[in-house]
């Protein structure tokens, strides 16, 4: 297994380096079932915030990319039942991804409730807000 920066799965996506895009398509062909890739949490939020905030991509687009990561067997998401509930979230809500990701992964550690002082985040994704 090795594990996938970020800058690897936004030129998977993006095609906004022909050299780079090349490597990484070539690189994500080369994973298998048995040589997987490892994604990280950190990854997937900071690939949700370049690809909406760099590239413009529509959310839908987003959800997208996030399934087929999700879906591939070539790939070992961290934590991605937590993911999956996150993507559930985000999909159908207004909540940004990284505040599904964070309120789902202290509901999966059974706290209480999450503390926010981001109203959007209280109002859209389930948080706590402190004010």
């Amino acid at each position: 297994m090795i594990g996938l920066d970020t800058n690897v799965v936004v030129r998977y996506f993006a095609h906004d380096n022909p050299q780079q895009t090349g490597i990484a398509r070539k690189l994500m062909g080369s994973l298998s079932p048995e040589a997987r890739g490892f994604l990280s949490l950190v990854v997937l939020v900071e690939l949700v915030w370049v690809l909406q905030g760099s590239y413009r991509f529509p959310k839908d687009e987003i959800v997208n990319a996030l399934d087929t990561l999700l879906r591939s067997k070539e790939l070992m998401v961290e934590r991605a039942d937590v993911v999956w509930q996150a993507l559930r979230m985000f999909r159908v809500g207004r909540a940004e991804f990284a505040d599904c990701l964070i309120e789902r992964c202290a509901h999966e550690a059974r706290c209480e409730h999450t503390g926010t002082f981001d109203r959007g985040a209280a109002s859209t994704a389930g948080m706590k807000l402190l004010l």
